[in-house]
């Protein structure tokens, strides 16, 4: 028989499942991929029920439905103050990882540039790849994740097309300045390129900073297409709900190429998300200073077993250096040795990297669990390296 597609043969299984059957196998406790491991609101969950009931479950609009967009648009006037419109600027879709997709899909032609910031969410890469498009690799080195101005800006030259930019930052869980995103919303506008800002973490920020999206930068309304996801926001991971915020014109590419991936998402989990969005100020706050309890809790428990903890200003991640253990081997080994001997899952961060030349010493664990699961894996770890 004649082969498959060539770049998708190469790029294997995803490192979540194989660490995550791993994870299983061996009984260990699963810090690796993000997601709770508890349910999010019940109100926002009897929404969804509820509306499973009200005779609404065929085909709903491709672009979503009415109450979620016109909740998307309020939320970015509540939140940011940026004025939407939510017929003509906010698109549903089924999932953040959807959303990237398509707003790739909106901008890029087979060998445009694409500016992408290491250490990268593992689908950017991919989908860039398969567009045809080009990659152009920006490396923030550890332990305080600066971004390196003169590399970004030497990156952006007459193909580049467009920047993603993924603030709060998955995996490292750096937040992006204002001076950052001022440099780069210059740079944006100067080579006349287009930002997709993945802002699916917006709610989990750390330590009084702020988001502080980029498309609420001059001149940045009509380039930027912004994405949400009622997944992060909400602790429902499983509803695979985004949307993304764009000007007219990049929406309407946006939704051609939406209409031809999934079309549509499912109305109830639509309308759910849009009665989470009308949440009241206090449920935000609690959200972002609860996950913070945890953050504190998992960095002070990986520092007693004697790694070395990276500072981590949002997201459900952080990165911690094994190097100080003294243990002989990569980070894919050390993910692999901790679930197998000590009963704990972690993601090795070299996987965050598309270049040769990514760190070998990190890994990263996800703390969005409760704090009984947090304090049982700190356990394991200490000891099993106690030993």
């Amino acid at each position: 028989m004649r082969g498959l597609n060539t770049y998708l043969g190469s790029i294997g299984t995803t490192i979540f499942t194989v660490m995550s059957a791993l994870a299983t196998e061996h009984a260990a406790i699963n810090l690796g991929q993000g997601f709770p491991d508890t349910d999010g609101p019940a109100d926002v969950i009897q929404a969804a029920a509820d509306a499973l009931r009200d005779g609404r479950n065929q085909y709903p609009p491709m672009p979503g439905v009415a109450e979620l967009r016109q909740a998307v648009a309020a939320a970015n006037q509540r939140f940011y103050r940026l004025d939407i419109d939510w017929e003509k600027e906010v698109t549903v879709t089924s999932g953040g990882t959807e959303a990237i997709a398509v707003s790739l899909m909106a901008v890029l032609d087979p060998g445009d540039e694409v500016i992408l910031i290491e250490p990268l969410f593992d689908p950017y890469s991919p989908v860039v790849r398969m567009i045809g498009a080009i990659p152009r690799i920006v490396r923030l080195t550890p332990p305080h994740w600066d971004l390196p101005l003169s590399e970004l800006s030497d990156a952006f030259g007459p193909k580049t097309k467009a920047i993603v930019l993924n603030s709060p930052m998955n995996p490292c869980g750096k937040v992006f300045s204002a001076e950052e995103l001022g440099f780069i919303a210059d740079l944006v506008r100067s080579h006349d390129t287009y930002a997709i800002c993945d802002e699916v973490y917006e709610h989990l920020v750390f330590d009084g900073l702020r988001h502080i999206p980029l498309m609420t930068l001059p001149g940045m309304r009509d380039r930027t297409m912004r994405i949400g996801s009622g997944g992060k926001t909400f602790s429902l991971t499983g509803w695979k709900i985004g949307y993304i915020t764009a000007a007219e014109p990049l929406t309407q590419s946006v939704r051609r190429a939406h209409q031809n991936l999934t079309f549509t998402t499912a109305p109830s989990l639509q309308r759910a998300v849009a009665v989470g969005l009308a949440k009241d100020d206090a449920y935000f706050a609690s959200l972002a200073n609860q996950l913070q309890v945890r953050r504190d809790q998992i960095a002070r428990g990986l520092g007693a077993v004697g790694l070395t903890v990276l500072p981590t200003q949002g997201t459900y991640f952080i990165t911690a250096d094994f190097s100080p253990l003294g243990f002989n081997g990569d980070d894919v080994a050390f993910c692999r040795h901790i679930t197998e001997q000590a009963g704990v899952t972690a993601i090795p961060m070299s996987v965050f990297y598309d270049e040769p030349g990514a760190p070998r010493h990190y890994a990263r664990f996800a703390f969005c669990k409760r704090p009984d699961v947090l304090d049982q894996a700190i356990n394991r770890l200490r000891r099993h390296f106690a030993g």
